[in-house]
């Protein structure tokens, strides 16, 4: 024992009942000896002296202490105050005296003291961002901005200096500075005075949207040599450019700079470009009290769909047209929307009143739609939520909309309005007429209920929806701009020829296996649909400029499924549904060629037809549709919703749902007058078939 006591690395100690240290080996000896380096010198006295060169003595001592009272083993991490070694030391009881281990932890104790400071930095850190937010929060105008960045950002990070520059995009891009803080005046004139230079650090933090960290005036004048009398000017030594970005785009730049030579490690650096983020959302805020006409038909633009859904069930084309240049931004909004087992969505509005206060209400409406849209409401259901919604907003706002739902698998479609103008149906022949609907109030006043229309669409038909600025204008009545609407529609298409053949398909057989090309031959191809907007918008506002109000305009054209893409069945109310559904599925996916789908097909069905018999109530319906994907129906009479829970390890059941979602692409329910719908969507196989 006395051997490995002797050649351990650890050191060792044996204390005596009096604290008199009795035995120690050499690391110990080298550790608590009086020069470091001799052995025997620690042998003989008492504990307290040999802790002596430890800042953390006295708490030393009274761990001992602690540890000979209770008879327990105790420990400690020390400092050596000589070189700043951390060492843990184990204090255990033994008869007659304690024993003392001495293990060098240096290096973990270093990672733990870097994990404390990276905590206390992440404190600090977002105590930085919270002050700062609250404080652009009451920013009002840009100086206000400028104001706040300059006291909550620059003491934390020891900064004097501050400038701060906006794109101004109505002048080629030029940078205008908007403030300056803790600059020589010499220096603020010369930058209020001169454009930003197209090489400079501004210019590629602009270009690039990346920060760029200069540390150094003789870095500085390296790579900007030409701007030698500016940085002179400045009395800087040090500078942090960062990009101002909000809403996704560039919006100026921010310089924050130090008066001695400064390096930000990576930590600071994260923090300012997080604090940038902050400052341009703050700033841009700020800017649109004095944005031009336009800035808000920008804003208004960026709330529109930037680009309309390609569905294998409905094309569509689409305008927006803002009033003239002495108008204020309007409200007009318009979208498409896929729902489930090929449904669409048409819903188009208008809020009324001219200004950023209608845009951001246009932007609620349509979100508010887009949600509603996701839980499969009927038409007349979603309006009274927008209803309710508008009244919530304010009395003195109101909107109209028109809402409509298209089936393929019927070609029909349930429309709805709240005081919006009727939409235009154009069947294949090529004739056009208003679908009428009952005269509903606009949102915000009317009262539900909604009446609902639904409306045979046959392939080849077109959907029209437009705004009232589309028809009605200063010099012409609404009445008028209709029957315009209707007899620009009649010559548009007899112009365009419409029993040609579209030139393509989207989907073709021989290449995509299993694929149903939906997008056959219809009357109106549908790389004519934009060239049908531009008809009517030329026809029906040949001078946008000198409209009072904004227009919005929607072209749809829906097609159906065909019968051969559909199959569907009814089954018994009893526990073989399952079984007999299995049978179904597995004939009717080997007629349509989708074998790589039947199992996970077979398994989804059988748990939405047994959760049918177990929970639901007849009459039990199974429906498949081919499309783009592979639609799954079971339908029953129950409203009862569907939800996955977690089923506990000795549960015998309640994992179905929670299969279908593995095994699904989606899934979901939704409610009709008869029952409840719940529907699995899964992608299909593609395959390359050779020839």
């Amino acid at each position: 024992m006395d051997t490995a006591l002797h050649h351990m690395a650890d050191g060792f100690l044996l204390v005596d009942g009096d604290w008199r240290i009795v035995y120690a080996n050499p690391a110990a000896d080298r550790l608590f000896g009086t020069d470091g380096s001799r052995t025997g010198t620690v042998v003989g006295r008492p504990l307290r002296e040999a802790v002596e060169g430890f800042r953390q003595q006295a708490e030393l001592e009274s761990r001992c202490h602690e540890a000979a009272e209770s008879r327990e083993p105790g420990g400690i991490d020390v400092q050596r105050s000589s070189d700043g070694h951390w060492y843990r030391i184990r204090i255990a009881p033994v008869p007659d005296g304690m024993s003392v281990y001495v293990s060098d932890i240096d290096e973990a104790r270093i990672q733990e003291v870097r994990a404390s400071r990276s905590r206390h930095e992440a404190v600090r850190r977002a105590e930085r961002i919270k002050n700062l937010t609250v404080s652009l929060s009451g920013a009002l105008t840009v100086q206000d901005v400028v104001n706040a960045v300059a006291r909550r950002v620059l003491p934390p990070f020891g900064a004097d200096g501050l400038t701060i520059g906006v794109l101004e995009e109505s002048r080629a891009n030029r940078v205008r500075v908007v403030g300056v803080i803790g600059y020589p005046d010499t220096f603020t004139a010369m930058v209020e005075a001169e454009p930003v230079p197209a090489v400079s650090p501004v210019a590629d933090v602009l270009k690039g949207g990346a920060p760029l960290f200069v540390e150094t005036v003789e870095e500085h004048i390296a790579r900007y040599p030409h701007m030698a009398p500016r940085v002179h000017a400045s009395g800087k030594k040090s500078w942090a450019f960062l990009p101002l970005i909000a809403s996704g785009r560039s919006i100026g730049a921010c310089s924050i700079s130090f008066s001695e030579d400064r390096r930000l490690d990576d930590a600071e650096r994260t923090l300012l470009l997080a604090l940038s983020g902050l400052i341009a959302q703050a700033l841009e805020r700020a800017r649109l009290h004095d944005a031009d006409r336009d800035r808000a038909t920008e804003l208004q633009r960026g709330l529109l769909p930037r680009d309309l859904p390609a569905l294998p069930t409905l094309t569509a084309a689409a305008r927006y047209l803002p009033a003239g240049e002495a108008m204020d931004v309007g409200g007009d909004w318009y979208d498409v929307l896929p729902l489930s087992s090929g449904r669409v969505a048409l819903v188009i509005g208008d809020v009324m009143g001219h200004g950023l206060t209608e845009a951001a209400t246009m932007g609620r409406l349509r979100t508010a739609v887009r949600t509603l849209a996701d839980l499969e409401l009927a038409p007349d259901d979603l309006l009274v939520h927008l209803n309710d919604l508008v009244a919530d907003l304010g009395e003195d706002l109101y909107a109209t909309c028109l809402y409509v739902v298209y089936d393929p698998t019927d070609a029909s479609c349930v429309l709805a309005s709240a005081g919006h103008p009727p939409p235009v149906l154009v069947d294949p022949s090529g004739t056009a007429r208003f679908v009428e609907l009952e005269p509903n109030s606009p949102l915000g006043v009317a009262e539900p209920p909604f009446e609902t229309k639904r409306v045979h669409v046959p392939d080849g038909s077109l959907l029209v929806l437009y705004t009232d600025g589309l028809a009605e204008t200063a010099t012409r009545p609404m009445s008028r701009g209709m029957d315009l609407l209707k007899a620009t529609l009649d010559e548009a298409l007899a112009h365009e020829n419409p029993g040609a053949a579209p030139a393509t398909d989207r989907t073709d057989p021989t290449t995509n296996h299993g694929v149903p090309a939906t997008n056959r031959a219809d009357p109106v191809p549908d790389l004519l649909l934009d060239r049908i907007c531009d008809r009517l918008t030329a026809a029906l506002l040949p001078s946008p400029s000198g409209t009072t109000d904004d227009a919005a305009l929607l072209v749809a054209r829906p097609r159906s499924f065909r019968a051969s893409d559909m199959a569907s069945w009814t089954l018994p109310e009893n526990p073989r549904a399952a079984g007999q559904a299995r049978v179904l599925i597995r004939e009717q996916l080997t007629l349509w060629q989708l074998e790589d789908l039947l199992m996970a097909t077979e398994l989804i069905v059988s748990e939405l037809v047994t959760n049918a018999v177990r929970y639901g109530r007849g009459p039990i319906r199974l429906r498949l549709l081919r499309s783009d994907s592979l639609v799954c129906e079971v339908a029953d009479g129950s409203l009862t919703t569907p939800h996955v829970r977690r089923a506990a390890e000795t549960d015998e059941g309640g994992r179905g749902l929670q299969l279908v979602t593995a095994l699904a692409h989606r899934w979901g329910a939704r409610y009709g007058t008869a029952g409840k719908y719940v529907w699995t969507e899964q992608q299909l196989p593609v395959t390359t078939v050779a020839g």
